[in-house]
C-alpha cells in the first residue's frame, strides 16, 4: 500500500536522523526534524503504522524507532535527496585520478584508498571481463626451436608469447596444431580447456613433445587474467563503526572481504554507468546481511569492466556514499576506458531490489 506524504516525510526524517546519530529516534526528534502541523502524539501514532508495516522497528520497548532494510529501501528508491558534490570533494577526486601512465594495479590501489578516504568505509576495486574467448588462434614458425603464439580475443584484445624450446619440431607441425586449436580451442571458456581436450588434442595431431600443452597453457593463462581481480582497502575501518563494537561480527566481515573470490562476485552486480545499493538481507552472502554494499560501474578498457564500490552499515549516508562512488567512477571510465561515463551522479540511476522497496 502506498505511504501517505506525512508517513514518508517521517520515515525519511527517522532514517537520516539515524544516519547522523546512530541512536534511536523518538517523535520530538522526528517532529523537529521535519516540522510538520501536529502533535507528538500524531507522530508516535504514525510511527506504530510504520512499524506495523515494517518500515521501522524499536529495538526496545521504551526506545524511539530505527529503520528496518525495507524502510532504507524505501528511502533509497523514492525519499533520497540527490547529493551534488561540493567543488573541494571534486577537486580532491580529480587530484587522485591524476593517474595517467601508472599501471593497472597501482591504479586501483590508489582508488581503493581514495574511496576509502571519501567515504570512511572498506572500499572494494573490481574488475571483469565481459566473457572473453579466444576468437583466432595463429602460430608463427620461426625456426626448429621456436614459434610464436598470436591470440585473437573477444574484443579484438591480441596478446602473443615467443616460445622457445629446448627440442626441434617442424613447420609442418605448427600449422596442423594452428588448424586445431582453431577449430577446438576458440570461443570456449577457460574452465572448458580441460585435460581431456588437452590429451584429445594430442593424440588427434601426433604430439609427443608436449607443444599442445605449452599453447593450451598460455591460452589458460591469458583467459584467467582477462577475468580480471578483486581487491579491498580499508577494511579496519569497520571497528570505528558503533555497528561493528562486536569484536566477532566486525572479523567475520573483516574475513569475508579478506577473500578475492567473495569480492569477485560482486561483479555481476551493476549494469555499466550505473549505481547499485544492496541493502541488509538483500545481499546474497550471510556475512553481509547486516551490511549494506554500494557499487558503481565503469569502462576499464581492453573489454573489461570495473567497479568501484564500499561496504558498510545500514545505517549509511547513501546519497552521499552514492555520489562519490559515481564520479569516481566516471573519472575511471575517462582515464582507463578512453571515453566518458554520464555527468553526474544526478543522471545515474541507482538501482536496487525493488521487490523490497
Amino acid at each position: 500500500m502506498e505511504l501517505s506524504q506525512r508517513r514518508k516525510k517521517i520515515l525519511r526524517a527517522v532514517v537520516e536522523e539515524y544516519i547522523d546519530s546512530a541512536e534511536p529516534v523518538g517523535s520530538k526528534t522526528v517532529l523537529s526534524r521535519t516540522g510538520l502541523d501536529c502533535s507528538s502524539a500524531t507522530i508516535r501514532n504514525e510511527l506504530v503504522a510504520l512499524d506495523k508495516e515494517g518500515y521501522l522497528e524499536q529495538p526496545h520497548t521504551s526506545a524511539g524507532r530505527v529503520p528496518t532494510a525495507k524502510g532504507y529501501r524505501l528511502y533509497v528508491n523514492e525519499l533520497m535527496r540527490e547529493r551534488e558534490l561540493t567543488r573541494d570533494e571534486t577537486e580532491a577526486i580529480n587530484r587522485g585520478l591524476d593517474l595517467h601512465g601508472r599501471g593497472h594495479e597501482k591504479i586501483m590501489d590508489t582508488v581503493g584508498h581514495m574511496a576509502t578516504e571519501l567515504t570512511s568505509y572498506p572500499a572494494l576495486t573490481i574488475s571483469a571481463a565481459a566473457a572473453v574467448t579466444v576468437k583466432r588462434v595463429e602460430l608463427i614458425y620461426l625456426d626448429p626451436n621456436s614459434f610464436i603464439i598470436v591470440l585473437l580475443l573477444t574484443g579484438d584484445t591480441v596478446k602473443n608469447k615467443l616460445v622457445h624450446l629446448p627440442f626441434s619440431f617442424s613447420q609442418v607441425t605448427i600449422t596442423r596444431l594452428s588448424a586445431v586449436f582453431n577449430s577446438s580451442f576458440t570461443g570456449i571458456s577457460e574452465e572448458k580447456i580441460t585435460p581431456e581436450l588437452i590429451a584429445s588434442t594430442e593424440r588427434a595431431v601426433g604430439d609427443t613433445m608436449g607443444l599442445t600443452s605449452v599453447i593450451a597453457g598460455f591460452l589458460i593463462e591469458t583467459l584467467a587474467t582477462a577475468k580480471g581481480g578483486a581487491n579491498v582497502s580499508g577494511e579496519a575501518n569497520l571497528l570505528k563503526l558503533p555497528e561493528f563494537r562486536d569484536p566477532e561480527k566486525a572479523h567475520k566481515l573483516i574475513n569475508y572481504l579478506s577473500n578475492s573470490e567473495n569480492l569477485a562476485s560482486l561483479s555481476a552486480s551493476p549494469d555499466f554507468g550505473d549505481v547499485k545499493v544492496l541493502i541488509g538481507p538483500e545481499n546474497a552472502a550471510l556475512e553481509l546481511k547486516d551490511s549494506s554494499v554500494v557499487l558503481a560501474s565503469y569502462n576499464a578498457g581492453d573489454n573489461m569492466r570495473g567497479i568501484i564500490g564500499v561496504v558498510g552499515p545500514t545505517r549509511m549516508d547513501y546519497s552521499a556514499v552514492a555520489a562519490k562512488l559515481a564520479y569516481i567512477a566516471e573519472g575511471l571510465s575517462k582515464l582507463l576506458g578512453g571515453g566518458a561515463a554520464t555527468s553526474g551522479y544526478g543522471k545515474l540511476m541507482i538501482k536496487g531490489d525493488d521487490s523490497d522497496g
